[in-house]
């Protein structure tokens, strides 16, 4: 995976969850300081040609320096795999059905990483996967939070169930989120952008909650949203 943005550079570096090399091709205090990073933190640094960066970058735009890099063996890379790593303790998924801005995504995994999620799924087909974008967006927040892609998103909240959790559909027309509880091993599903959740999806939910807005706008942005409702989660467990 490619990351491309400062930040995301910097958290994949400190985080320790992968290895990678770091690959500049521009100087200056901003990237002196990233290289200097990386060297403390064992992570190769390479200066290669303006040609050589464009080739490796594929021609996107970044600021001079990128780092190529995988996360460990060990990660989470399934639903089945967090289950088993994640025992009987309490936790929340994040399930997004069908994000296909890559901004977006990157800003709820940001709110993931700040309040506390555990997983999010997101289905293997009609969503964004994860980029270097994502990572950008995210400022690196991808690091801290697994993400794993899902075939099939019903059998996963089926899973999800079986393993005692609620799960919680965000909708307009749903009960507030300052009136619930939310104890307990807890799933949090957002639909796609305008479209909402699917209808297999809806039916699956055990309950379905929403945002007190003044009204003034038809619906908040998907992002917004989920950060608000993570927020109000982590503040019910706290």
């Amino acid at each position: 995976m490619l990351f491309t943005g400062f930040h995301a550079i910097e958290e994949f570096i400190r985080s320790g969850a992968g290895d990678g090399v770091v690959y500049y091709t521009k100087e200056n205090s901003r990237i002196h300081s990233i290289l200097a990073l990386a060297e403390k933190n064992g992570f190769p640094v390479k200066k290669i040609s303006e040609n050589d960066f464009s080739k490796l970058t594929g021609g996107s735009r970044t600021k001079g320096i990128v780092l190529e890099g995988e996360k460990k063996g060990g990660t989470i890379t399934s639903l089945d795999d967090f289950l088993f790593s994640a025992g009987d303790r309490d936790s929340l998924v994040v399930l997004l059905d069908g994000v296909t801005d890559p901004h977006n995504l990157g800003a709820v995994l940001r709110s993931a990483a700040q309040f506390g999620a555990d997983l999010v799924i997101i289905p293997s087909r009609r969503s964004v996967k994860e980029t270097d974008v994502v990572a950008r967006t995210s400022a690196g927040a991808s690091t801290f939070v697994p993400v794993v892609q899902e075939t099939n998103l019903v059998r996963a909240i089926e899973k999800l169930q079986k393993a005692d959790y609620w799960v919680y559909g965000a909708r307009m027309d749903g009960r507030r989120i300052d009136t619930v509880d939310f104890s307990g091993r807890t799933a949090l599903i957002l639909g796609s952008e305008g479209k909402g959740m699917r209808e297999l999806v809806e039916k699956k939910c055990d309950f379905f909650v929403s945002i007190p807005t003044t009204e003034t706008i038809d619906s908040l942005n998907i992002s917004v949203a989920a950060g608000i409702i993570m927020y109000e989660i982590y503040r019910k467990k706290a």
